[in-house]
This record gives structure tokens, C-alpha cells and sequence, in this order.
């Protein structure tokens, strides 16, 4: 299980994934969404490949 709280990457002055809160239990997750709905910033900050730092 993987949970978050107060998920927030900016780039400058631009929003790119703000997520209250989350849980995502074990199994297969889909994640699905619009161009730039921030699906791959999601990802690549669970794989640690982009901080949430500046």
C-alpha cells in the first residue's frame, strides 16, 4: 500500500500535480487522465527518478 498527503510538485510559477491525499492499495492501478494531467510527474516521483525539492 502506498499513501500520500500533501503531494505537490511545481515547476516555477506552474502547478504540475497537487494531491490532497491518497491511498493506492496492492493490485494492478490504472491511472488515467488528459495530456498534462500529471500522471508521468506522479510516477517518476514514486520511482525517486524526480524530486519534490528544488
Amino acid at each position: 500500500m502506498l499513501r500520500f498527503n500533501s503531494l505537490k510538485k511545481e515547476y516555477s510559477t506552474t502547478t504540475a500535480l497537487n494531491v490532497p491525499s491518497l491511498v493506492i492499495q496492492n493490485g494492478i492501478i490504472l491511472l488515467q487522465g488528459e495530456n498534462g494531467s500529471g500522471k508521468t510527474t506522479f510516477l517518476k516521483i514514486i520511482a525517486g527518478l524526480l524530486p519534490l525539492l528544488k
